[in-house]
């Protein structure tokens, strides 16, 4: 399967796919009156979607399913693919980007009536029993009683995952090159001297920034911007062995044991788990 083209980078954190189709909000939007203390809405993104910078008056959780998401917010990139969500509290400024196909799907929760379960952006756990309770809240049918049930439900079942995929990005002008270029081709494969001889800075520098500005080495940040890339092309249908070809890697075993270290599992594993609905080797 070819890679798709590529247009100049846009509001979201990857360069953009020709025919994308960007929107000033979601679906839902402030002046949507919110009856319940959970609306739950889906749609599916027939192209590729892109959400400008943008904030909700409600606490929101995101989620996808035979696609990817990917929110930037304050210089941090999120990846949401099948079996997890996003919380993004009230208030909180998020740009997102939906790949061609993908189902999306969004609960909005009431301030009001809604403790402040996460301090911050947080990935959620997507169980089949939280998926299962809002859809059910989706339905206009329900009586006051029966929704006042499976609201209550769903504050059990939230749950962060285990592992926090979010990537820093520098936000340091001495650096940030390297940021827009790995960011637009995650294969690029310059090492840290020949960043140091284009940016006319020391290695030693360079090392540094990242470290105070990301919490990891340059290698580690490559490593884990990459793992974000993948999930969106295993999501696609790619094979691994085209993601290590498109990633940069010179043997898929290199890729798989890059992704086991960020995932804490390998690609073929994670693709056969129950929340995916297709297995890729």
């Amino acid at each position: 399967m070819p890679s798709p083209p590529r247009e100049p980078t846009g509001v979201g954190s990857w360069p953009r796919e020709r025919g994308t189709v960007v929107r000033r909000a979601s679906t839902v939007t402030d002046s949507t009156p919110l009856s319940f203390v959970i609306l739950a809405e889906s749609e599916t993104a027939e192209v590729p979607l892109e959400y400008e910078p943008h904030a909700h008056p409600t606490h929101e959780l995101v989620w996808v399913r035979d696609g990817t998401l990917t929110a930037l917010i304050d210089k941090r990139v999120f990846t949401v693919s099948a079996g997890s969500a996003l919380w993004l509290p009230a208030g909180t400024v998020h740009a997102g980007r939906l790949t061609a196909n993908a189902q999306f799907h969004g609960a909005y929760f009431a301030p009001h009536h809604t403790l402040d379960a996460f301090d911050g952006p947080t990935t959620i756990s997507m169980t089949p029993v939280l998926g299962s309770l809002l859809t059910h809240l989706a339905r206009t049918d329900l009586d006051d009683d029966a929704r006042a049930r499976a609201e209550l439900v769903v504050f059990d079942v939230l749950e962060p995952t285990e592992r926090q995929l979010t990537l820093h990005l520098p936000g340091d002008p001495r650096i940030d090159a390297i940021a827009t270029a790995l960011l637009a081709d995650p294969a690029d494969n310059r090492a840290l001297d020949d960043w140091a001889r284009t940016l006319g800075i020391s290695e030693r520098t360079i090392t540094r920034l990242f470290r105070r500005t990301t919490g990891l080495s340059f290698a580690q940040w490559r490593q884990v911007l990459r793992v974000h890339q993948a999930l969106t092309l295993l999501s696609e249908g790619y094979e691994v062995q085209t993601i290590s070809e498109q990633l940069g890697y010179a043997q898929p075993s290199t890729f798989i044991e890059a992704f086991r270290r960020v995932m804490g599992t390998t690609p073929g594993a994670f693709c056969a788990a129950p929340h995916t609905t297709r297995s890729l080797s």
